[in-house]
């Protein structure tokens, strides 16, 4: 269906972020399945996704942010508000070298668009300066640049506008065509690229997000450049996750004599320019695929190191690194030189869950599961979900979201997985607790259907609360809280309000077990008393007869303490 032409505002960026979005999705395994440079795993369409939906995110925030409870007449979301959105949120969300370099280009694009949003601008002239800088911005990010990737698409689109006339919808039509042509021109440019017969994969996702752009400006959705899917169309029409075996089998023959470290490392830091100039040298003497973008004391930092963590070491020296995430390549990566490594066989089943804190992650993970680590007001996203599922690598996948906010995102990845050909049950956990639980029932060997069942089962019979903070005054089931109120919260609603974080937990632990139970189960926070588990064990064995308490440690969880009743 043709859009509307827009011009150049917040609504424009809340339209490209959609469209933008859309393509990727559609383009996605497309460009995973081109992916050989830097590393050939087959991850840039799901990286540039993950990223742009970040920030579709955090635009759509701002257009809630206006909406709640506001009049006809109240001011609406300005175009300086909406990039600067969609820049940040996807410098927070930004995965993988592709998703980092995206990231950046976003960023120097709100740093002229946000400059001036007064209603006298030259919305062109901004356009192309706009697309300029992000081109400029993303070269400078990157440690060592490379012809025939996404920085070379970037600077095509950019320079096709010398002289460039006409609107806004003109000017993006204009960077579109010189990045198309550009991204053909990447195979003589690059020899893994002609070697593997494909075009850049970060560039063909640069394009689709620019076609969005000139949809948005236009109205209409340009025509795709013949032959850029040449190998992808050549595949035969099997379901994508046997694509991807297929995929690893073409790269690693066709780019067998690559190497290089084997540690993906990715981390948000809180530091100052001086401190990343520092950071910068000292990461580009560890490893390769450097690139640190960001500003104003937020930066996102991409490397590939053999020793990930004097990566990590690097960023505390700097700042303050958090989100931290490091991925080692498989060994049968080109980029870990493991060619002729016959493909990882599917497992029959795995188990796939949503969990709040580092500690809950390595003992789901210790227990066999796929960890999806959510942190405290930044929920995953439905793709990072059913990367996740792909990750899993099995044929049959239980999913646990450990979250009743999550019900809808985790149903939305399912129903992908599904589309792909895995089998996914999706069991309503509302909290690790309960997660746990359904974990310690769970047998493979069974049918699929009566594993799900009995892990459904414990899942629902175990009661789960949690002992938090209150941030501000509010009203709750149990009476107004104030800011710094410790809050017992039993299966979701407010029981408890109390000023203490050990009191607190025991009249909850009480009030669970006046109904009964058999196993307490105790996950604590950084923030929780280091007495308050032997506190809750003792009232636990003095009082409640053949009941039986296990202690797991959540490290930076969010609430000081989660409780589970079985």
């Amino acid at each position: 269906m043709a859009q509307v032409p827009q011009p150049l505002d917040a609504l424009a960026v809340r339209t490209w972020c959609t469209l933008a979005l859309q393509a990727l999705g559609r383009a996605r395994e497309e460009i995973d399945a081109i992916n050989v440079y830097p590393v050939a795993d087959g991850d840039t369409g799901t990286n540039l996704y993950l990223t742009l939906e970040s920030a579709a995110a955090a635009v759509e925030a701002v257009f809630a942010g206006y909406e709640t409870g506001a009049a006809a007449d109240a001011p609406r979301p300005t175009l300086a508000d909406t990039i600067q959105a969609m820049a940040h949120g996807a410098l927070i969300g930004a995965r993988g070298n592709s998703g980092t370099i995206l990231a950046q280009l976003l960023r120097g694009m709100a740093e002229v668009l946000a400059a001036d949003d007064g209603s006298a601008r030259d919305d062109a002239r901004m356009l192309r300066l706009a697309l300029r800088q992000a081109a400029d911005s993303a070269r400078q990010a990157v440690a060592h640049p490379v012809e025939g990737t996404v920085l070379s698409v970037a600077s095509a689109a950019a320079d096709a506008l010398t002289g460039a006339e006409g609107d806004c919808g003109d000017v993006a039509r204009a960077a579109y065509e010189g990045a198309r042509a550009a991204l053909m021109a990447t195979p003589g440019q690059l020899a893994a690229l002609k070697r593997a017969g494909v075009v850049d994969a970060g560039g063909r996702g640069l394009v689709e997000v620019l076609a969005a752009l000139v949809e948005t400006l236009t109205g209409e959705a340009p025509r795709p450049p013949q032959g850029i899917h040449a190998r992808v169309e050549s595949a035969p029409p099997t379901a994508s996750l046997e694509r991807e075996d297929a995929r690893t089998d073409t790269c690693e023959d066709l780019c067998a004599d690559e190497s290089g470290p084997a540690y993906e490392v990715i981390y948000l830091l809180e530091a100052d320019d001086a401190a990343v100039a520092r950071l910068r040298e000292r990461l580009d003497a560890l490893g390769d695929s450097l690139v640190v973008v960001g500003g104003d004391g937020l930066w996102n930092v991409h490397v590939h190191v053999d020793d990930a963590g004097a990566a990590v070491e690097a960023g505390v020296e700097a700042g303050r690194p958090y989100r931290i995430r490091i991925t080692h390549f498989a060994a049968g990566d080109v980029h870990t030189g493991g060619a002729g490594r016959p493909p990882r066989e599917r497992a029959q089943r795995a188990v796939v869950a949503v969990v709040p804190g580092e500690g809950l992650a390595a003992l789901y993970e210790e227990a066999g599961a796929t960890a999806v680590l959510a942190r405290a007001g930044e929920p995953p996203a439905s793709g990072e979900l059913v990367a996740a599922l792909r990750r899993a690598h099995a044929r049959e996948v239980v999913l646990l979201p450990n979250d009743a906010d999550l019900r809808h995102t985790a149903a939305a990845a399912a129903e992908q997985a599904r589309a792909e050909g895995v089998r996914v049950a999706l069991i309503p956990t509302r909290s690790a607790v309960q997660g746990i639980a359904a974990l310690a029932v769970h047998e493979p060997e069974r049918r699929f259907d009566e594993d799900v069942v009995a892990m459904t089962s414990a899942a629902g019979a175990t009661r789960y609360a949690e002992v938090t903070i209150a941030e501000r005054q509010a009203w709750t089931m149990a009476g107004i809280c104030q800011a710094g109120d410790v809050l017992g919260l039993v299966d979701g609603d407010v029981a408890v309000i109390g000023s203490d974080i050990t009191a607190t937990a025991e009249t909850v632990l009480d009030r669970m077990l006046a109904a009964g139970g058999e196993m307490v189960t105790l996950v604590l926070g950084d923030e929780a008393p280091a007495s308050v588990a032997a506190h809750l064990e003792a009232r636990v064995r003095e009082t409640y007869l053949a009941v039986d308490t296990v202690v797991y440690d959540g490290g930076r969880q969010g609430p000081p303490l989660l409780i589970g009743v079985e």
